[in-house]
């Protein structure tokens, strides 16, 4: 069944019950999140591997306040409205849930996913949420960083280029 983009983008409460709804029936939850600022070729390689984890995937996004107090005044690039759009659109992506702070945690408390992914050289036992997750029964990994693709990089490349 096709969903919409709009219907992929919720609110943590909207969220909280959707995700209830899917684990009552046996269904699997992966959760992972991040700034997801220009969209590149690591993160749908992420994004899809972390989807195939589990039976749905939920992006916990930061919202613009959060990204600019951890990456600065000058990020994000992209608007929050369109990187919750780019992320719903994806097919490995069933939910985009927008956070205030400055990490996930609340969230994860809230929605009790199932499995709890970080890509990079994140270890387990660092990944925020960690603990609660594995209190509760699920899983925590981290995924393969894929070397040369960050909006960082994206982000020198265009300056280089707009000179």
């Amino acid at each position: 069944m096709f969903k919409t983009i709009e219907s992929k983008i919720l609110d943590a409460t909207t969220a909280q019950l959707q995700v209830e709804k899917w684990q009552s029936e046996g269904l699997e939850i992966v959760f992972t999140n991040g700034c997801f600022d220009l969209l590149h070729y690591g993160h749908v390689r992420y994004l899809a591997e972390a989807r195939a984890l589990g039976d749905k995937l939920v992006v916990g996004l930061n919202s613009t306040d959060s990204v600019r107090r951890l990456k600065g005044e000058h990020r994000p690039i992209n608007d929050e409205l369109t990187r919750q759009t780019v992320l719903a659109a994806l097919q490995s992506v069933d939910i985009v849930v927008v956070f205030q702070s400055d990490t996930p945690y609340d969230l994860i408390y809230l929605l009790k996913p199932d499995i709890l992914v970080k890509g990079g050289d994140w270890q387990p036992t660092q990944i925020v949420g960690s603990d609660w997750v594995l209190e509760n029964g699920g899983q925590v990994l981290s995924l393969p960083f894929r070397d040369g693709y960050s909006t960082t990089n994206l982000e020198t490349k265009i300056k280089a280029t707009s000179k």
